[in-house]
């Protein structure tokens, strides 16, 4: 088999008792199946949701809190027996773990976006397995991935990953919910995740977790265009990684034979980066950059909104501001008003710039 980079993610309801509480008999299973992968060579990463649910019943709560202050201490407090309970279960097997807690801003700035790459980089290269989770006592609500579904297909793809397998209480995805409907069927392979398919899945999590399927499509699909397989559904004892790796898992599989790879600038530039301002452009610029992969000239600009400077992100728009996609420019807000319409001789003379391409096609992703 080949050795392929794996990650993993571990959902509340997939690592708790009945009464919310860790259980360990559960974390000790999934230790050990993730341990199979290793020792056959497979790199492994861990999205790990469940600090929440562990802590809350040791602060008092008879159930899961609801307010942000209540889960962001039940997360202070259940962090820590999730992690010891990882490690010293991954212990047994030989393998070193390391923890990484992200927050949306982590994603958003560039810099600190590369650091998390270069640290799961150098943590691969020395046979540790990362286990990462939101950093949920100290994330604010504007700033969370929504749940660690998200969170495992972004981390799935800046790692460049084979393969994303999201583990939960339910085997696959269905055309119609399996608990309140008994002959709904399951689909055993998506070539990939459409509008319909979103809208028609549940968007209700368990007692214990915040993601439901909805989430896990809608991370799927994000998964999948960043160039990530998908495997979503269920499994126990030590063998179960390994039956989903070799086409043999109780679940859907989710993408084709062979996906694009998206690189880690354009995946920041599509998913993360805050754009500064807009540029209109016409109808030749916008076929030249959509379909035939052009650079944006300053002879296709038509209009500028907002306030940006060279290097800034600004989002795109038709004639009919229709959002075609997001770049990083050559040049300010300022010089494009000047400039725009103009051949690129010109506009470099105009600016005073070296630069002919308003928006280089290596710097540019489609909406």
């Amino acid at each position: 088999m080949a050795k392929k980079r794996i990650v993993v993610k571990i959902g509340s309801s997939s690592l708790t008792n009945i009464n919310g509480g860790l259980s360990n008999v559960k974390l000790r299973e999934h230790v050990d199946a993730l341990a199979r992968l290793k020792k056959l060579g497979h790199e492994v990463i861990l999205i790990s949701s469940g600090a929440v649910a562990a802590g809350f019943t040791d602060i008092g709560y008879s159930v899961r809190p609801v307010t942000i202050a209540g889960k962001q201490a039940a997360a202070a407090v259940g962090q820590g027996q999730l992690l010891r309970g990882y490690t010293e279960g991954f212990k047994r097997h030989g393998v070193v773990a390391a923890q990484l807690l992200l927050t949306r801003q982590n994603f958003l700035y560039k810099e600190q976006y590369q650091n998390a790459h270069a640290t799961l980089s150098e943590l691969l290269k020395r046979k540790v397995t990362p286990i990462i989770n939101e950093n949920d006592s100290v994330a604010v609500d504007e700033l969370t991935f929504g749940d660690n579904d998200m969170l495992s297909a972004l981390v799935s793809g800046l790692v460049h990953a084979d393969l994303l397998i999201i583990l939960t209480d339910i085997n696959g995805i269905y055309d119609q919910n399996p608990r309140t409907h008994p002959n709904a069927q399951r689909y055993n392979f998506l070539h990939k995740i459409d509008d319909h398919l979103v809208n028609g899945t549940s968007e209700a999590g368990s007692k214990v977790g915040t993601g439901g399927m909805k989430s896990k499509v809608e991370a799927a699909r994000t998964a999948l265009r960043l160039g990530v397989k998908v495997f979503i559904g269920s499994g126990t004892g030590e063998e179960k990684l390994v039956d989903i790796l070799v086409g043999e898992g109780d679940g859907t599989y989710i993408g084709g034979r062979s996906l694009a790879s998206m690189n880690n600038s354009k995946q920041w530039l599509a998913l993360h980066s805050i754009p500064s301002g807009k540029i209109e452009i016409d109808q030749g610029a916008e076929i030249a950059i959509v379909r035939n992969g052009k650079s944006l000239l300053p002879a296709g600009v038509t209009n500028i909104m907002g306030n940006f400077k060279i290097n800034d992100v600004v989002e795109v728009v038709n004639l009919e501001g229709q959002l075609i996609g997001k770049g990083s420019v050559n040049f300010s807000s300022h010089q494009l008003l000047e400039i725009k319409g103009l051949s690129s001789t010109e506009a470099m003379f105009k600016a005073n710039s070296d630069q002919k391409v308003v928006i280089h096609r290596d710097y540019w992703v489609n909406h």
